[in-house]
């Protein structure tokens, strides 16, 4: 990498150049994000892992930029055209669109009007035209007739051709006119005539016209869905007359008789190559703004949703609820392992509730259960109610569980190689009740996209999305960190440095040896080398192993820093960590060195403070109004308990205990809908149902765990 490459990413992100040039070495040195945020803070000046990714995006987009320079100065050196004056435009391009601005007039074209008014020998027309020094273009075209060219019109015809062409690859004429389409394009969308009943829910864009710099993402996203689904006419419009003003002045000379020729001309080039071309262009670069932004939301989304409160290790029974089918119901204990499985039918049509009372409370009996989680789909809200009634006394804690994704889990590959003994229904329950105990490490088994946490996930860049969502798994679970000794290989592998084939090793030896005692052990893990060692250790968590540190964030490397503060104070490490009063007494400065700043010893001190603590908190009890059932059941005033079940741009979607969730514009989300989060409880007020569409509209009172509710 080079010193201006370092600068260029540093002026586009706004940040220090020291930090991007430690970055881009650490990156190439093979760090990860996680790794480098959590534990080089000295040598980036404290980036977290949001400007890191950015820097990460700008290093391949500077990359793809430069490949792509050399890929063209190497085509147009081939053909004999590379002039200094153009390899030096080239090299000095920013963009890619510039890139191809200056590219654009050598590239390899298939047969064109052009092309073909140049074999019959009219170029040389098209100069002396574009010229406007002598005669007119009659008296100039006249000298070209041929066999092929057989009349004036027919020059002038493949004159103006070629000077078309040639005025739509003029790279200031595009940059003019892009800037207008990005600017003041018109989006304009229609329905197609006699699919007006069957395009129905895209009836708000079949007449819609508004500048598409000012069209919110969903919106976009959701008419360019309607296109795609055969239902709407969509395309950008701008002022051609307006927007030619300017490029007409430079290229046509006023009152000469070239003028009304050339106006013509430029006319055409606009109508024929430049606005096909450019209207696509611009297409394109909002719909990638758009699906950067829906790709966004999701991923925040989806950490939040990872990163929710798990129950923690208690025996749980899991019900998988169902109607006809009945409920399947799963006994796990405190580990997550299935001891018991059976079907009940509490509903209709068999309506055997009696039976069913009798079995769930023998069950949790036996297995000593301290929680129910119930899948919060088809009949769980009946589910809900059913079990209540089972335990009029000291119940059980129960928690209606997030089931997007369990049928996707228990027909994998991962639940098959888990449970090879017991059916796609069986699994999906204990998947459920997994969730309860540990949101992320059950959560991590499934496809990302399966989890039901965005909108639009089919229409955006599916790569972009994947990258992203595979970015903030990685983050959430090197964020809360694994135990070493206990988690799957689909856990293992999206910790920082490591892999599906490591982590599978590192099973292996578990299995072969049996539990990690402390972190050094994983240097006789098989092909984990030293640096995959400095990546992974620190987020790996021995609990009661030798060494207390192996159950903290602290990296290995510092463990020296943190025994020469014990020796300083005359104690041994556990003391320093169960000793406040100890820690009180240390002076960092005294501890910085060239290696060691203050901000690791900072860390070091939060982790010493609390060791092990999961920042996901503890799950807690949630009930919906005992008397909504059905979106008939609400009415417009009423104030009701609720559930964060998705967040876009324009509002939030909550879960009221019915089928149907309500929204929550933005506009209905008070001073700081940001506070938001997926899992939230909180209280909302109805304030519209179009039970004919299914929509519930409503307002936010607050939090469930705000003073003022």
């Amino acid at each position: 990498m080079t010193q201006n490459f370092d600068a260029r990413i540093a002026s586009h992100l706004n940040l220090g150049q020291r930090s991007v040039t430690s970055v881009v070495q650490l990156f190439e040195d093979g760090a990860s994000i996680p790794f480098i945020a959590r534990y080089r803070k000295e040598a980036t000046g404290g980036l977290d892992e949001v400007a890191l990714q950015k820097i990460q995006e700008a290093i391949a987009r500077e990359n793809e930029l430069m490949s792509r320079k050399e890929s063209i100065l190497n085509t147009i050196e081939s053909q004999g055209l590379l002039s200094d004056s153009l390899a030096r435009e080239i090299r000095l391009a920013t963009e890619l669109t510039i890139l191809e601005d200056l590219y654009l007039p050598y590239k390899k074209k298939r047969k064109t009007r052009a092309s073909l008014a140049k074999e019959l020998g009219l170029e040389e027309l098209a100069e002396q035209i574009a010229k406007q020094q002598r005669g007119n273009p009659e008296s100039l075209a006249q000298k070209f007739l041929t066999r092929e060219v057989k009349s004036i019109a027919d020059a002038l015809k493949g004159a103006a051709d070629i000077l078309s062409e040639q005025i739509a690859e003029l790279p200031w004429v595009r940059q003019s006119l892009r800037n207008v389409y990005q600017r003041h394009g018109i989006l304009k969308s229609t329905v197609i005539t006699g699919k007006e009943k069957e395009a129905i829910k895209f009836r708000d864009y079949f007449e819609s016209e508004e500048r598409i710099s000012r069209c919110p993402s969903h919106r976009l996203l959701a008419i360019l869905r309607g296109e795609q689904e055969g239902f709407l006419r969509v395309r950008i419009a701008i002022d051609q007359e307006r927007s030619l003003q300017s490029i007409k002045r430079k290229l046509i000379r006023n009152n000469t008789p070239f003028s009304t020729f050339l106006d013509s001309v430029v006319d055409d080039s606009f109508k024929r190559l430049i606005a096909p071309s450019l209207e696509n262009e611009t297409r394109n670069y909002y719909k990638e703004k758009a699906d950067r932004i829906a790709i966004d939301i999701f991923a925040k989304n989806l950490k939040q949703l990872l990163l929710a409160a798990p129950l923690g290790e208690k025996n749980v029974l899991a019900i998988d609820p169902g109607f006809r089918t009945g409920c399947k119901v799963v006994a796990l204990n405190s580990q997550g392992e299935l001891l018991h499985n059976t079907t009940i039918f509490p509903h209709p049509p068999q309506n055997e509730s009696q039976n069913a009372s009798k079995i769930v409370a023998e069950i949790c009996n036996r297995f000593s259960v301290e929680a129910i989680a119930i899948g919060n789909g088809t009949a769980g809200r009946e589910t809900m109610h059913f079990v209540n009634s089972i335990f009029p006394v000291s119940p059980p804690e129960k928690y209606l569980v997030n089931e997007n994704g369990a049928s996707i889990y228990s027909a994998s590959e991962i639940a098959r190689n888990e449970f090879p003994d017991h059916d796609i229904t069986v699994r999906g329950a204990v998947s459920i009740g997994r969730r309860l105990m540990d949101p992320l490490a059950e959560l991590v088994k499934i496809d990302a996209k399966s989890i039901g946490v965005g909108q639009y996930q089919h229409d955006v860049n599916q790569k972009l999305l994947k990258e992203s969502l595979d970015q903030t798994v990685s983050h959430c679970v090197n964020l809360v960190g694994v135990n070493l000794n206990t988690a799957s290989a689909h856990l293992l592998q999206h910790i920082s440095g490591l892999g599906p084939g490591l982590a599978q090793n590192i099973i292996e030896y578990r299995r072969e040896n049996g539990a990690f005692t402390n972190r050094l052990e994983l240097n006789n893990v098989p092909r984990l080398g030293n640096k995959a060692f400095e990546q992974c250790a620190g987020f790996l968590r021995i609990k009661d192993g030798k060494n207390p540190l192996d159950d903290t964030a602290v990296h290995p490397e510092s463990y020296s820093v943190v025994k020469r503060m014990a020796a300083a104070l005359d104690c041994s490490v556990p003391e320093l960590i169960e000793s406040q009063e100890l820690r009180q007494k240390i002076d960092l400065t005294k501890y910085i060195s060239g290696k060691v700043g203050l901000p690791t010893l900072q860390d070091i001190m939060d982790e010493l403070e609390k060791p092990g603590l999961d920042p996901r908190g503890k799950a807690r009890v949630f009930e919906f109004h005992p008397g909504i059932k059905t979106i008939d059941d609400l009415q417009v005033g009423m104030e009701l308990p609720a559930m964060v079940t998705n967040l876009t741009n324009f509002g939030a979607f909550v879960n009221l205990g019915i089928k149907q969730d309500g929204l929550i514009h933005i506009s209905q989300m008070g001073s700081s809908p940001a506070e938001l989060h997926i899992a939230d409880q909180i209280y909302v007020k109805v304030t519209g149902i179009d039970i004919a569409r299914s929509r519930i509209q409503l307002t936010l009172l607050g939090k469930a765990d705000s003073p003022a509710i």
